[in-house]
């Protein structure tokens, strides 16, 4: 890792998990006696490589400020949104005041608690020289059908397939521009990579 360059982290946490239909949003479900939230955010802390955590959290969170990290100087808070991708675009907004537009921020699900210190480190390190930016993901190895009215229409190529994982890392500029244009757009952002296509960008592969 270069020693000039800046990284920033985002969390999206604003969800409420109706999947999960638990009591609470499944970012603050218990996990050995931490919510997954804790554990997320101490995963990248970890990686002692970010210069700060932005979450976005919903403005009528009532469970963040039970948590040792809302005390975390290195920790910002910033109102996330209806979707994930609003949520993304308030961090970076924020972002846009106290960074250079050329940084990279990594985005990383608040309910990823599994992430490993050396997969940020891998993808930090084969991603920040690229020109596009890159996400950590992992190939498929089972056998994937394509369905057309219930039946099976054919059986896809599995070695073109990978699971997009995160984080994903993209410059603040490029990120921003890319999300806000495909918000504008009407455009289904399920993660920052699609954003990033959409835009005319074919991000790295780093496998997980």
């Amino acid at each position: 890792m270069t020693g000039d360059t800046v990284f920033w982290a985002v969390v999206p946490a604003a969800g409420v998990g109706k999947r999960m239909a638990a009591d609470r949003p499944k970012q603050y479900l218990d996990i050995g006696g931490k919510t997954v939230l804790e554990h997320t955010l101490d995963r990248l802390f970890d990686a002692g490589v970010f210069e700060r955590v932005v979450v976005a959290l919903s403005p009528e969170d009532p469970y963040w400020p039970a948590l040792k990290h809302a005390k975390n100087q290195n920790v910002i808070r910033v109102a996330g949104g209806k979707e994930r991708a609003d949520s993304v675009l308030s961090a970076l907004d924020y972002l846009v005041s106290v960074a250079d537009e050329n940084d990279w921020v990594l985005v990383h699900d608040a309910a990823r608690p599994c992430l490993q210190v050396r997969d940020i480190h891998g993808l930090i390190d084969s991603t920040q020289h690229d020109s596009v930016g890159g996400i950590l993901a992992v190939p498929m190895h089972d056998t994937l059908k394509q369905v057309r009215e219930a039946r099976i229409s054919e059986t896809v190529d599995r070695s073109t397939i990978w699971r997009a994982l995160t984080p994903q890392m993209f410059r603040l500029k490029t990120l921003r521009d890319a999300l806000k244009t495909a918000l504008q757009k009407g455009y289904i952002v399920t993660d920052e990579a699609s954003a990033i296509e959409m835009h005319g960008g074919r991000p790295r592969i780093v496998e997980a």
